[in-house]
């Protein structure tokens, strides 16, 4: 079995998402688990649940009404990270930052916010009961978050 089957059962790949205003990170994937339940990192299998739902959001979306979607993330070259940016058609429609418990808003999420024009920004918490809006970014529980999508 070759290796990029190998790792196809076992993971998936999130590619960045580049733009013209901030100088980006082109080919350097982060990879992801079907199965995240073996991640010992509460933070990691909780990002990871994120990005499974959004992944299956994106494919419910191309299954169903034909949209053509994807799913990446940003990260420029200082280092500043926004784990997801959800595309229709190439647009960004919303990014997406996951948190085990912080309603802080995110430095990042704030400083991405300033440079490139997504009409929605998240910051998704696992903590229960969380939901509010700052500067144009909702904080919200996961659980809350997850029934928007599919």
């Amino acid at each position: 079995m070759g290796i990029n089957l190998l790792i196809n059962r076992f993971a998936y790949s999130i590619y960045p998402f580049s733009f013209s205003t901030i100088k980006s990170l082109k080919k350097e994937p982060k990879l992801f688990l079907w199965d995240y339940s073996e991640l010992k990192n509460e933070a990691q299998r909780f990002e990871n649940l994120i990005a499974a739902h959004l992944l299956k959001f994106s494919h419910f979306l191309y299954d169903i009404y034909g949209l053509r979607t994807d799913l990446r993330y940003m990260r420029d070259f200082a280092k500043r990270e926004v784990d997801f940016v959800f595309l229709i058609d190439n647009k960004p429609v919303f990014a997406v930052e996951v948190k085990l418990s912080a309603t802080k808003i995110s430095n990042h999420l704030k400083y991405f916010q300033k440079k490139i024009d997504i009409p929605y920004w998240y910051q998704v918490v696992k903590k229960e009961g969380v939901d509010f809006e700052k500067e144009g970014i909702r904080v919200m529980s996961a659980s809350k978050f997850l029934t928007g999508l599919v």
